[in-house]
Protein backbone atom coordinates (compact mmCIF):
# COMPACT_ATOMS: atom_id res chain seq x y z
CA UNK A 1 0.00 0.00 0.00
CA UNK A 2 1.09 3.58 -0.61
CA UNK A 3 1.60 6.30 1.96
CA UNK A 4 -1.81 7.70 0.94
CA UNK A 5 -3.56 4.63 2.42
CA UNK A 6 -5.04 4.76 5.91
CA UNK A 7 -5.93 1.54 7.74
CA UNK A 8 -9.12 1.51 9.79
CA UNK A 9 -10.22 -1.12 12.30
CA UNK A 10 -13.84 -1.23 13.49
CA UNK A 11 -15.12 -3.03 16.57
CA UNK A 12 -18.90 -3.15 16.20
CA UNK A 13 -21.76 -3.81 18.56
CA UNK A 14 -25.48 -3.14 18.49
CA UNK A 15 -25.23 0.59 19.33
CA UNK A 16 -21.62 1.72 18.89
CA UNK A 17 -18.55 1.34 16.68
CA UNK A 18 -15.08 1.82 18.12
CA UNK A 19 -12.64 3.10 15.50
CA UNK A 20 -8.84 2.77 15.40
CA UNK A 21 -6.56 3.98 12.60
CA UNK A 22 -3.00 3.19 11.53
CA UNK A 23 -0.59 4.89 9.17
CA UNK A 24 1.33 2.74 6.65
CA UNK A 25 4.57 1.01 7.59
CA UNK A 26 7.36 1.57 8.35
CA UNK A 27 6.92 3.59 11.50
CA UNK A 28 3.26 4.43 10.96
CA UNK A 29 1.34 5.66 13.99
CA UNK A 30 -1.44 3.55 15.48
CA UNK A 31 -4.05 5.40 17.49
CA UNK A 32 -7.56 5.09 18.83
CA UNK A 33 -9.74 7.44 16.77
CA UNK A 34 -12.94 7.39 18.83
CA UNK A 35 -16.41 5.92 19.16
CA UNK A 36 -19.37 6.58 16.85
CA UNK A 37 -22.95 5.41 16.71
CA UNK A 38 -23.76 2.29 14.74
CA UNK A 39 -25.92 4.06 12.15
CA UNK A 40 -25.40 5.05 8.49
CA UNK A 41 -25.20 8.80 9.18
CA UNK A 42 -22.40 8.49 11.74
CA UNK A 43 -20.56 6.00 9.52
CA UNK A 44 -20.70 8.31 6.50
CA UNK A 45 -19.47 11.24 8.57
CA UNK A 46 -16.51 9.20 9.85
CA UNK A 47 -15.52 8.14 6.32
CA UNK A 48 -15.61 11.73 5.05
CA UNK A 49 -13.36 12.89 7.88
CA UNK A 50 -10.84 10.09 7.39
CA UNK A 51 -10.72 10.64 3.64
CA UNK A 52 -9.63 14.28 3.90
CA UNK A 53 -6.69 14.90 1.61
CA UNK A 54 -7.83 12.24 -0.87
CA UNK A 55 -6.66 9.26 1.17
CA UNK A 56 -7.70 5.71 0.41
CA UNK A 57 -9.13 3.65 3.26
CA UNK A 58 -8.57 -0.02 4.06
CA UNK A 59 -11.31 -0.97 6.54
CA UNK A 60 -12.04 -4.20 8.37
CA UNK A 61 -14.34 -5.50 11.07
CA UNK A 62 -15.13 -8.92 12.48
CA UNK A 63 -18.11 -10.94 11.33
CA UNK A 64 -20.86 -11.12 13.91
CA UNK A 65 -24.57 -10.64 14.59
CA UNK A 66 -24.62 -7.16 13.01
CA UNK A 67 -24.40 -8.74 9.55
CA UNK A 68 -22.84 -7.37 6.40
CA UNK A 69 -24.59 -3.99 6.14
CA UNK A 70 -21.43 -2.02 6.97
CA UNK A 71 -19.42 -4.04 4.44
CA UNK A 72 -21.87 -3.35 1.61
CA UNK A 73 -22.27 0.31 2.50
CA UNK A 74 -18.55 1.03 2.66
CA UNK A 75 -17.63 -0.86 -0.50
CA UNK A 76 -20.06 1.32 -2.47
CA UNK A 77 -18.02 4.39 -1.55
CA UNK A 78 -15.10 5.61 -3.69
CA UNK A 79 -11.56 4.97 -2.43
CA UNK A 80 -12.82 2.65 0.34
CA UNK A 81 -12.10 -1.09 0.53
CA UNK A 82 -13.78 -2.98 3.34
CA UNK A 83 -13.43 -6.60 4.35
CA UNK A 84 -15.13 -8.75 6.94
CA UNK A 85 -12.68 -10.93 8.85
CA UNK A 86 -13.30 -14.28 10.48
CA UNK A 87 -13.10 -14.03 14.30
CA UNK A 88 -11.96 -17.64 14.60
CA UNK A 89 -8.96 -16.90 12.36
CA UNK A 90 -7.90 -13.68 14.11
CA UNK A 91 -4.58 -14.11 15.99
CA UNK A 92 -4.89 -13.75 19.77
CA UNK A 93 -2.23 -13.23 22.42
CA UNK A 94 -2.45 -16.13 24.90
CA UNK A 95 -1.22 -13.98 27.78
CA UNK A 96 -3.74 -11.16 27.32
CA UNK A 97 -6.55 -11.19 29.89
CA UNK A 98 -8.03 -7.72 29.25
CA UNK A 99 -10.58 -7.33 26.48
CA UNK A 100 -12.32 -4.05 25.64
CA UNK A 101 -13.82 -2.60 22.48
CA UNK A 102 -11.01 -0.06 22.33
CA UNK A 103 -8.31 -2.75 22.50
CA UNK A 104 -10.09 -4.90 19.97
CA UNK A 105 -10.23 -2.08 17.41
CA UNK A 106 -6.52 -1.35 17.93
CA UNK A 107 -5.65 -5.02 17.53
CA UNK A 108 -7.69 -5.30 14.34
CA UNK A 109 -6.06 -2.31 12.67
CA UNK A 110 -2.55 -3.54 13.53
CA UNK A 111 -3.27 -6.98 12.10
CA UNK A 112 -4.91 -5.44 9.02
CA UNK A 113 -1.83 -3.36 8.32
CA UNK A 114 0.40 -6.43 8.82
CA UNK A 115 -1.83 -8.50 6.48
CA UNK A 116 -2.38 -11.09 9.21
CA UNK A 117 -6.18 -11.25 8.92
CA UNK A 118 -8.24 -13.80 6.99
CA UNK A 119 -11.11 -12.28 5.07
CA UNK A 120 -14.50 -13.99 5.21
CA UNK A 121 -16.57 -14.77 2.15
CA UNK A 122 -19.54 -12.39 2.02
CA UNK A 123 -22.60 -13.53 0.02
CA UNK A 124 -24.60 -11.07 -2.00
CA UNK A 125 -27.96 -9.90 -0.71
CA UNK A 126 -29.98 -12.39 -2.79
CA UNK A 127 -27.80 -15.28 -1.68
CA UNK A 128 -27.99 -14.22 1.96
CA UNK A 129 -31.79 -14.06 1.74
CA UNK A 130 -31.98 -17.61 0.39
CA UNK A 131 -29.59 -18.78 3.08
CA UNK A 132 -31.78 -17.21 5.76
CA UNK A 133 -34.80 -19.01 4.29
CA UNK A 134 -33.08 -22.40 4.35
CA UNK A 135 -31.87 -21.78 7.90
CA UNK A 136 -35.42 -20.90 8.93
CA UNK A 137 -36.62 -24.26 7.65
CA UNK A 138 -33.77 -26.02 9.45
CA UNK A 139 -34.81 -24.32 12.68
CA UNK A 140 -38.43 -25.32 12.10
CA UNK A 141 -37.37 -28.95 11.60
CA UNK A 142 -35.50 -28.83 14.91
CA UNK A 143 -38.65 -27.49 16.58
CA UNK A 144 -40.64 -30.32 14.99
CA UNK A 145 -38.22 -32.87 16.42
CA UNK A 146 -38.63 -31.34 19.89
CA UNK A 147 -42.42 -31.50 19.57
CA UNK A 148 -42.20 -35.19 18.70
CA UNK A 149 -39.88 -35.85 21.63
CA UNK A 150 -42.26 -34.16 24.07
CA UNK A 151 -45.21 -36.23 22.83
CA UNK A 152 -43.18 -39.46 22.90
CA UNK A 153 -41.87 -38.73 26.38
CA UNK A 154 -45.35 -38.04 27.72
CA UNK A 155 -46.76 -41.27 26.25
CA UNK A 156 -43.83 -43.21 27.70
CA UNK A 157 -44.56 -41.87 31.18
CA UNK A 158 -48.21 -42.86 30.78
CA UNK A 159 -47.20 -46.37 29.61
CA UNK A 160 -49.04 -45.92 26.32
CA UNK A 161 -47.42 -47.90 23.50
CA UNK A 162 -48.19 -47.67 19.78
CA UNK A 163 -47.70 -50.82 17.72
CA UNK A 164 -46.48 -49.83 14.29
CA UNK A 165 -44.43 -47.15 12.58
CA UNK A 166 -44.67 -43.79 14.39
CA UNK A 167 -45.24 -40.33 12.92
CA UNK A 168 -47.32 -41.46 9.98
CA UNK A 169 -50.84 -40.22 9.14
CA UNK A 170 -52.24 -43.31 10.85
CA UNK A 171 -50.15 -42.56 13.93
CA UNK A 172 -51.42 -38.95 14.03
CA UNK A 173 -55.03 -40.15 13.88
CA UNK A 174 -54.28 -42.55 16.75
CA UNK A 175 -52.85 -39.70 18.81
CA UNK A 176 -56.00 -37.66 18.30
CA UNK A 177 -58.17 -40.50 19.63
CA UNK A 178 -56.29 -40.96 22.89
CA UNK A 179 -58.22 -40.21 26.06
CA UNK A 180 -56.86 -39.43 29.53
CA UNK A 181 -58.53 -39.56 32.91
CA UNK A 182 -56.99 -36.42 34.37
CA UNK A 183 -58.35 -33.16 32.88
CA UNK A 184 -54.91 -31.59 33.14
CA UNK A 185 -53.47 -34.36 30.99
CA UNK A 186 -56.17 -33.87 28.36
CA UNK A 187 -55.50 -30.16 28.16
CA UNK A 188 -51.75 -30.57 28.11
CA UNK A 189 -51.82 -33.26 25.41
CA UNK A 190 -54.10 -31.13 23.22
CA UNK A 191 -51.54 -28.34 23.47
CA UNK A 192 -48.75 -30.72 22.50
CA UNK A 193 -50.68 -31.89 19.44
CA UNK A 194 -51.54 -28.30 18.45
CA UNK A 195 -47.88 -27.29 18.68
CA UNK A 196 -46.89 -30.32 16.61
CA UNK A 197 -49.45 -29.59 13.87
CA UNK A 198 -48.52 -25.90 13.74
CA UNK A 199 -44.80 -26.65 13.49
CA UNK A 200 -45.33 -29.26 10.79
CA UNK A 201 -47.42 -26.78 8.82
CA UNK A 202 -44.65 -24.18 9.18
CA UNK A 203 -42.10 -26.66 7.79
CA UNK A 204 -44.36 -27.38 4.82
CA UNK A 205 -44.83 -23.67 4.11
CA UNK A 206 -41.10 -22.98 4.21
CA UNK A 207 -40.43 -25.91 1.89
CA UNK A 208 -43.00 -24.58 -0.56
CA UNK A 209 -41.39 -21.13 -0.38
CA UNK A 210 -37.97 -22.59 -1.18
CA UNK A 211 -39.35 -24.51 -4.17
CA UNK A 212 -41.09 -21.37 -5.44
CA UNK A 213 -38.05 -19.09 -5.18
CA UNK A 214 -35.39 -21.57 -6.27
CA UNK A 215 -35.80 -21.31 -10.09
CA UNK A 216 -34.96 -17.60 -9.94
CA UNK A 217 -31.92 -18.02 -7.67
CA UNK A 218 -28.44 -17.53 -9.11
CA UNK A 219 -27.28 -20.96 -7.88
CA UNK A 220 -30.30 -22.92 -9.11
CA UNK A 221 -28.05 -24.62 -11.68
CA UNK A 222 -25.81 -25.88 -8.86
CA UNK A 223 -28.76 -27.18 -6.83
CA UNK A 224 -30.01 -29.16 -9.81
CA UNK A 225 -26.56 -30.56 -10.55
CA UNK A 226 -25.98 -31.62 -6.92
CA UNK A 227 -29.15 -33.71 -6.99
CA UNK A 228 -27.36 -36.12 -9.31
CA UNK A 229 -25.40 -37.33 -6.27
CA UNK A 230 -26.80 -39.89 -3.88
CA UNK A 231 -28.08 -38.30 -0.67
CA UNK A 232 -28.68 -34.86 -2.18
CA UNK A 233 -32.34 -34.34 -2.79
CA UNK A 234 -33.83 -30.86 -2.97
CA UNK A 235 -33.40 -29.65 0.62
CA UNK A 236 -29.89 -31.02 1.13
CA UNK A 237 -28.76 -29.57 -2.20
CA UNK A 238 -30.28 -26.14 -1.52
CA UNK A 239 -28.86 -26.01 1.99
CA UNK A 240 -25.35 -26.94 0.88
CA UNK A 241 -25.37 -24.41 -1.96
CA UNK A 242 -26.72 -21.68 0.34
CA UNK A 243 -24.11 -22.32 3.03
CA UNK A 244 -20.92 -22.64 0.97
CA UNK A 245 -21.85 -20.70 -2.16
CA UNK A 246 -20.28 -21.54 -5.51
CA UNK A 247 -17.58 -24.22 -4.99
CA UNK A 248 -15.70 -22.92 -8.04
CA UNK A 249 -14.27 -20.06 -5.99
CA UNK A 250 -11.92 -22.61 -4.40
CA UNK A 251 -8.79 -23.40 -6.35
CA UNK A 252 -8.87 -27.10 -5.45
CA UNK A 253 -11.03 -29.51 -3.42
CA UNK A 254 -8.60 -29.48 -0.48
CA UNK A 255 -9.41 -25.84 0.16
CA UNK A 256 -13.11 -26.67 0.16
CA UNK A 257 -12.56 -29.52 2.63
CA UNK A 258 -10.65 -27.23 4.98
CA UNK A 259 -13.29 -24.52 4.62
CA UNK A 260 -16.00 -26.89 5.87
CA UNK A 261 -13.80 -28.25 8.66
CA UNK A 262 -13.64 -31.87 7.54
CA UNK A 263 -9.84 -32.17 7.52
CA UNK A 264 -8.04 -33.83 10.45
CA UNK A 265 -6.43 -31.67 13.10
CA UNK A 266 -2.68 -32.03 13.59
CA UNK A 267 -0.17 -31.29 16.32
CA UNK A 268 3.23 -32.40 15.07
CA UNK A 269 6.72 -31.47 16.13
CA UNK A 270 10.06 -32.86 15.02
CA UNK A 271 9.71 -36.51 14.06
CA UNK A 272 6.43 -36.83 15.98
CA UNK A 273 3.27 -36.68 13.86
CA UNK A 274 0.00 -36.49 15.75
CA UNK A 275 -3.32 -36.23 13.95
CA UNK A 276 -6.65 -35.98 15.72
CA UNK A 277 -10.29 -35.56 14.87
CA UNK A 278 -11.62 -33.19 12.25
CA UNK A 279 -11.13 -29.49 12.91
CA UNK A 280 -14.89 -28.65 12.81
CA UNK A 281 -14.06 -25.12 11.72
CA UNK A 282 -16.17 -23.22 9.25
CA UNK A 283 -19.82 -23.73 8.48
CA UNK A 284 -21.59 -26.15 10.79
CA UNK A 285 -24.75 -26.27 8.66
CA UNK A 286 -22.85 -27.39 5.57
CA UNK A 287 -20.94 -29.99 7.58
CA UNK A 288 -24.21 -31.38 8.97
CA UNK A 289 -25.70 -31.76 5.49
CA UNK A 290 -22.57 -33.49 4.20
CA UNK A 291 -22.56 -35.99 7.07
CA UNK A 292 -26.27 -36.75 6.63
CA UNK A 293 -25.87 -37.33 2.90
CA UNK A 294 -22.80 -39.52 3.41
CA UNK A 295 -24.75 -42.06 5.46
CA UNK A 296 -26.55 -43.08 2.25
CA UNK A 297 -23.27 -44.51 0.92
CA UNK A 298 -23.43 -47.21 3.57
CA UNK A 299 -25.73 -48.99 1.12
CA UNK A 300 -24.36 -50.73 -1.93
CA UNK A 301 -24.18 -48.83 -5.20
CA UNK A 302 -27.31 -48.77 -7.35
CA UNK A 303 -28.43 -46.75 -10.33
CA UNK A 304 -29.07 -43.02 -9.93
CA UNK A 305 -32.39 -42.21 -11.65
CA UNK A 306 -32.15 -38.50 -10.76
CA UNK A 307 -28.92 -38.23 -12.76
CA UNK A 308 -30.56 -39.23 -16.05
CA UNK A 309 -31.63 -35.70 -16.94
CA UNK A 310 -28.22 -34.19 -16.18
CA UNK A 311 -25.46 -33.30 -18.66
CA UNK A 312 -23.14 -36.15 -19.59
CA UNK A 313 -20.20 -34.75 -17.61
CA UNK A 314 -22.31 -34.49 -14.44
CA UNK A 315 -23.66 -38.04 -14.85
CA UNK A 316 -20.16 -39.45 -15.21
CA UNK A 317 -18.96 -37.72 -12.03
CA UNK A 318 -22.07 -38.79 -10.08
CA UNK A 319 -21.66 -42.42 -11.20
CA UNK A 320 -17.99 -42.41 -10.24
CA UNK A 321 -18.82 -40.91 -6.82
CA UNK A 322 -21.48 -43.56 -6.22
CA UNK A 323 -19.16 -46.53 -6.74
CA UNK A 324 -16.04 -44.99 -5.20
CA UNK A 325 -17.68 -43.75 -2.00
CA UNK A 326 -19.79 -46.86 -1.45
CA UNK A 327 -16.72 -49.03 -1.94
CA UNK A 328 -14.59 -46.93 0.36
CA UNK A 329 -17.19 -47.13 3.13
CA UNK A 330 -17.12 -50.93 2.96
CA UNK A 331 -13.31 -51.00 2.98
CA UNK A 332 -13.11 -48.71 6.00
CA UNK A 333 -15.63 -50.82 7.88
CA UNK A 334 -13.67 -53.97 6.99
CA UNK A 335 -10.60 -52.33 8.54
CA UNK A 336 -12.46 -52.02 11.83
CA UNK A 337 -13.21 -48.29 11.67
CA UNK A 338 -16.19 -46.90 13.53
CA UNK A 339 -19.16 -46.13 11.32
CA UNK A 340 -19.00 -42.46 12.32
CA UNK A 341 -15.34 -42.25 11.31
CA UNK A 342 -16.02 -43.93 7.98
CA UNK A 343 -18.94 -41.62 7.21
CA UNK A 344 -16.85 -38.55 8.04
CA UNK A 345 -14.17 -39.74 5.63
CA UNK A 346 -16.84 -40.24 2.97
CA UNK A 347 -18.17 -36.71 3.59
CA UNK A 348 -14.69 -35.25 3.16
CA UNK A 349 -14.09 -37.12 -0.09
CA UNK A 350 -17.54 -36.26 -1.43
CA UNK A 351 -16.53 -32.59 -1.42
CA UNK A 352 -14.08 -33.40 -4.19
CA UNK A 353 -16.92 -34.71 -6.35
CA UNK A 354 -19.09 -31.70 -5.45
CA UNK A 355 -16.27 -29.41 -6.56
CA UNK A 356 -15.93 -31.33 -9.84
CA UNK A 357 -19.69 -31.31 -10.46
CA UNK A 358 -19.80 -27.53 -9.93
CA UNK A 359 -17.13 -27.08 -12.60
CA UNK A 360 -18.83 -29.51 -14.99
CA UNK A 361 -22.29 -27.96 -14.59
CA UNK A 362 -20.96 -24.39 -14.67
CA UNK A 363 -19.17 -25.08 -17.94
CA UNK A 364 -22.51 -25.43 -19.70
CA UNK A 365 -22.91 -22.28 -21.81
CA UNK A 366 -26.50 -22.82 -22.87
CA UNK A 367 -29.67 -22.58 -20.81
CA UNK A 368 -31.00 -25.83 -19.49
CA UNK A 369 -34.58 -26.65 -18.40
CA UNK A 370 -35.08 -26.62 -14.66
CA UNK A 371 -36.36 -29.77 -12.98
CA UNK A 372 -38.16 -27.57 -10.44
CA UNK A 373 -40.89 -26.07 -12.52
CA UNK A 374 -40.03 -26.18 -16.20
CA UNK A 375 -38.18 -22.86 -16.28
CA UNK A 376 -34.74 -22.29 -17.71
CA UNK A 377 -31.78 -20.42 -16.31
CA UNK A 378 -28.34 -19.48 -17.57
CA UNK A 379 -25.26 -21.35 -16.52
CA UNK A 380 -23.93 -19.94 -13.28
CA UNK A 381 -20.91 -17.73 -12.93
CA UNK A 382 -18.33 -18.03 -10.18
CA UNK A 383 -19.13 -16.11 -7.02
CA UNK A 384 -17.11 -13.02 -6.28
CA UNK A 385 -14.21 -13.55 -3.92
CA UNK A 386 -11.77 -16.32 -3.33
CA UNK A 387 -11.70 -19.32 -1.01
CA UNK A 388 -11.97 -17.21 2.11
CA UNK A 389 -12.86 -18.13 5.64
CA UNK A 390 -16.56 -18.59 6.44
CA UNK A 391 -18.36 -15.68 8.02
CA UNK A 392 -19.80 -16.21 11.50
CA UNK A 393 -23.22 -14.70 11.88
CA UNK A 394 -24.80 -12.31 9.48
Amino acid sequence: MTKHTLYVGLDTDKRHIDVAVAEPLPGGEVRYWGQIGNDPTALDRMIRRLQKGGRELEVCYEAGPCGFGIYRRLNRKPRVRCQVVAPSMTPRRPGSWVKTNRRDSLTLVKLLRAEELTAAWVPDEEHEAMRDLTRARSTAMQDLTRCRQRITGFLLRQEIVYVGKPWTKKYRIWLGRLEFVAPAHRLMFDELLSAFDATRARCDRLLADIVELLPNWSLCWLVTALQALRGYQLINAVTLAAEIGDPRRFENPRQLMAYVGLVPSEHSTGDSVRRGGITKTGNRGARKVLIEASWTYARRAKSLPRAQGQPEAVRVIAEKALHRLSGRYRRLMAQGKLAQVAVTAIARESLGFIWAIAHAAGAENVARPSSLGGRSWPAGKPSQGGPLAPAVGG
